[in-house]
């Protein structure tokens, strides 16, 4: 399933749902010369009752120079939370800042409301449009079939889930001159006075299928730029059993997901693997990949309930 419970045991991260990353989304906002950046966590995510994690930093990363590692960071931190309110800082870093998994950086925005209720809280900072609080998950798979063996049972699961979502709007210009970029989201969270990242990842559907259970916590602290000499071989061998690839061909669809950077090149139209739209079967894109072919698609077709403007995901349930 898409990147929720992407801890060892189809566990979160920390045992903690609120660390755990479930999706990430690249793509052209209505309004021209605009993107829009989703980073969602918190799987299950209850009505009530929870928050995002007061010692943790959230992130989004971009490389805009093609060399896998971030040149600006968008990071996401929040109060702790008293009287159900809480609130968020935004900060962005450039440079070597950005490459610090600490939230440091130009600070965009302080005290923004999180929304827990139906309506979400949508704040302007200069260019910059923020909103985080409980949203609808906008991810769709039918993970009985999946996990049946292919037995399809029509029935989506996340039809009725609610995450936490992080949605950023911003200028082109803002993710520098390239139109081509490349995004990947982590979640760190201080430990014994240390900040220790717990949670990343950029394309759907990976860990859960590529990494066996005691590889997950490495994956999670490691960084994009070492994926392929990290994994590649190791993921070779699962395409191989899965679809029963020759080498050379695991390979060249292993070179789209590794290293696990999503690419946007905004001169083209949003559609996953060029950015994420919140409307994209990644369902049916990795399944096909991952049997080469045999299986495209659990036939379970995107939620209604997205909004048409920002913050442009659901009402929570």
């Amino acid at each position: 399933m898409s990147h929720h419970l992407s801890g060892p045991n189809l566990r979160s991260p920390e045992g903690d749902a609120r660390l755990d990353l479930t999706d990430l989304f690249a793509f052209a906002a209505p309004e021209p010369g605009r993107t829009v950046l989703i980073m969602n966590v918190n799987p299950i995510a209850p009505t009530g009752g929870e928050a995002f994690h007061p010692d943790a930093v959230y992130r989004i990363n971009v490389d805009t120079d093609g060399d896998d590692r971030a040149d600006i960071a968008f990071s996401f931190t929040f109060s702790e939370p008293a009287g159900g309110a809480q609130t968020m800082t935004v900060r962005r870093a450039t440079g070597d800042g950005a490459r610090d998994h600490e939230a440091t950086g130009e600070q965009l925005a302080a005290g923004v409301p999180v929304s827990f209720g139906k309506e979400p809280t949508v704040v302007e900072a200069g260019p910059y449009r923020i909103s985080a609080g409980l949203r609808s998950d906008p991810f769709f798979a039918d993970l009985d079939g999946i996990v049946a063996k292919f037995q399809w049972t029509g029935v989506d699961w996340g039809a009725d889930k609610n995450v936490f979502g992080i949605v950023l709007e911003l200028p082109d210009t803002e993710l520098g001159p390239d139109p081509r970029i490349g995004v990947w989201a982590r979640v760190s969270v201080r430990k014994d006075g240390r900040l220790v990242s717990v949670d990343r990842g950029a394309h759907p559907s990976l860990t859960a299928y590529f990494n066996p259970e005691d590889a997950k916590d490495a994956y999670n602290a490691a960084e994009p730029a070492d994926d392929w000499e990290s994994y590649g071989k190791a993921w070779t061998g699962v395409l191989q059993h899965f679809g029963d690839y020759t080498t050379d061909a695991a390979e060249a669809q292993l070179r789209v997901v590794l290293p696990d950077i999503l690419r946007y090149d905004r001169d083209r139209p949003a559609g996953y693997p060029n950015g994420r739209t919140l409307t994209d079967d990644v369902t049916s894109v990795r399944l096909t990949m991952l049997t080469d072919g045999k299986v495209p698609t659990d036939h379970i077709g995107p939620h209604t309930d997205l909004l048409p403007a920002f913050p442009y995901l659901g009402h929570p349930h």
